[in-house]
C-alpha cells in the first residue's frame, strides 16, 4: 500500500465478534444443504478466524495453505506458495472443493484468494474483512473497508501511545 493509509486498528474483542458474525453468516450457506466438510485456512492471517469459525460451526478438519503476499507489512508483492493444500484434501474435496470453506482475515486485491480459488474452484471463500478490489473474490465477508485502509490486526500490535488524527498533541 502506498501513500498515507487510513488506520483501522482492530482489538481482540472486536475481531472475535466479527469472526462470530462471519460464522453466523456461514451457518446456513453450504450450497449442498449439508454441513461444511472442512476448512482450508490461508496462513497466517486466516488462522485465528478459522479457529473461531471451526469452533462455532463444529468443523474438525482444518487444512492450511501457506502463501506469502505482504512483504515487510507494507505492500502486497508477488505471491509465493510456501505450502499447498494437501493432495488428500484436494482428492477428498471432489467436485473442485464443494462443501469446503476457505477462510482468511482479509481480501485486499483478491490475488491470494484467486490463487487458492484456483486450487479449489467450487469452495466457498469467506473473509472477515474485504476491500473493494478484492471483494468480488469473497463469497461471504463481514465488513468492507476502503482500499486505502490498513487494518492493524490484534496480533500485530502492542499497547502504545497513539497519535491523534489531527496530529496535534495535548499539552
Amino acid at each position: 500500500m502506498t501513500g498515507n493509509p487510513k488506520a483501522f486498528p482492530v482489538s481482540w474483542d472486536q475481531f472475535h465478534r466479527d469472526c462470530k458474525a462471519l460464522a453466523w453468516r456461514l451457518s446456513d450457506k453450504n450450497e449442498n444443504g449439508g454441513e461444511w466438510k472442512a476448512i482450508v485456512t490461508i496462513t497466517r492471517g486466516g488462522l485465528v478466524p478459522a479457529a473461531i469459525i471451526a469452533r462455532e460451526l463444529g468443523i474438525r478438519t482444518i487444512e492450511t495453505v501457506c502463501i506469502a503476499s505482504y512483504h515487510e507489512y507494507k505492500d502486497q508483492g508477488s505471491l509465493h506458495v510456501i505450502k499447498g493444500i494437501s493432495p488428500d484434501m484436494i482428492a477428498d474435496a471432489g467436485e473442485g472443493g464443494e462443501g469446503i470453506l476457505i477462510i482468511d482475515d482479509l481480501t485486499d486485491t483478491g490475488k491470494t484468494a484467486k490463487k487458492v480459488r484456483d486450487m479449489l474452484p467450487k469452495a466457498h471463500l469467506a473473509t472477515v474483512y474485504a476491500k473493494p478490489i478484492g471483494r468480488p473474490m469473497a463469497d461471504t465477508f463481514v465488513t468492507e473497508v476502503s482500499q486505502d485502509t490498513w487494518i492493524y490486526f490484534p496480533w500485530d500490535m502492542d499497547l502504545a501511545y497513539s497519535e491523534p488524527i489531527s496530529g496535534k498533541k495535548d499539552g
